[in-house]
């Protein structure tokens, strides 16, 4: 079968992107990569929360999809908003990667041991808050761009450290710049923070049955769990909103976070459930964050979803 993948341009979309190639073209079938620029490429240099759109990075790849320019697209599921358009699902989620955030330093000073007044870079309010909340005394400075440009930012001084997603370090091959790695109790992971989904047009069964094989189902479980709560909180990807789900002796068990830019307001949330019932598990935290305050802190300013 001939199979067109969208994805964006970044060395990680393609990285993502050509692993699905790989995988797709050793199975036999004749694959070809289209690169998409998003509206999220064309900000590099705005804060990705004050612009006001869900989706940035997925909307103009969507838009091919559904034009049948590409027969699928691979996204990092952190990117993929709760409300998918008509005509279009997530036929597959390949198993997790590490969903943890990772701190890069330089010198590789731990969190506890940099100065303070020490400059984090990240533009992830969720990141920010949770950080904040650990050391208020550090300085959190905009960083955007690609892993890469991230780091070469780090190494000529724009700021003492960087906060990474694990994953997006190891599948570049840079996981050797990791100073320490943060526990889901210190910095909660974004929803599907780690995950990849792979869309596809609906009732398009001849691609359907060939992603298939691609699904982790304990993995696509706990995708479905975070991204209940999030539906639930009426959050987007770029707020203060954390979640991590894990099988736990057969049982689905789910963390939520919900805080406030400045990290002085962290609320938290656990719940375990029947892994036949992932969404009810997730609705069931963001009830429990609402019951916390949730509610007041995302309506405050500078927190709109888009």
């Amino acid at each position: 079968m001939k199979i067109t993948i969208g994805s964006r341009g970044s060395s990680l979309a393609l990285w993502q992107a050509n692993w699905v190639k790989d995988h797709l073209a050793s199975a036999g079938h004749e694959v070809k990569i289209n690169i998409i620029k998003t509206s999220g490429d064309r900000l590099q240099n705005a804060a990705l929360a004050a612009s006001g759109t869900k989706g940035l990075f997925i909307k103009e790849i969507e838009e091919a999809l559904l034009a049948g320019q590409v027969d699928l697209a691979v996204h990092s599921m952190k990117d993929l908003p709760t409300g998918l358009p008509e005509g279009l699902g997530i036929a597959a989620v390949p198993q997790r990667e590490d969903p943890r955030d990772a701190l890069v330093s330089r010198g590789g000073l731990l969190l506890q041991d940099l100065p303070a007044g020490a400059r984090i870079g990240t533009s992830s309010l969720r990141r920010q808050s949770q950080l904040l909340a650990l050391r208020p005394d550090l300085e959190v400075v905009p960083m955007r761009g690609n892993v890469d440009t991230r780091l070469r930012k780090l190494e000529r001084g724009d700021c003492e450290a960087l906060v990474l997603a694990a994953a997006g370090l190891r599948r570049l091959g840079f996981a050797s710049h990791i100073t320490s790695w943060f526990r889901e109790d210190e910095i909660c992971p974004a929803v599907g923070q780690g995950a990849l989904a792979i869309e596809i047009r609906t009732h398009n069964a001849a691609v359907e049955e060939v992603i298939a094989a691609f699904d982790h189902p304990a993995t696509h479980r706990a995708i479905r769990a975070e991204r209940a709560m999030l539906e639930a909180l009426g959050g987007g990807c770029q707020l203060p909103i954390a979640a991590y789900a894990k099988n736990d002796s057969g049982r689905l068990h789910l963390t939520g976070v919900v805080a406030d830019p400045a990290g002085t307001r962290v609320l938290r949330a656990m719940a375990t459930g029947e892994l036949e019932n992932p969404e009810d598990l997730g609705r069931q935290v963001a009830t429990e964050l609402f019951g916390q305050g949730a509610r007041e802190l995302l309506s405050l300013p500078g927190m709109d979803p888009g």
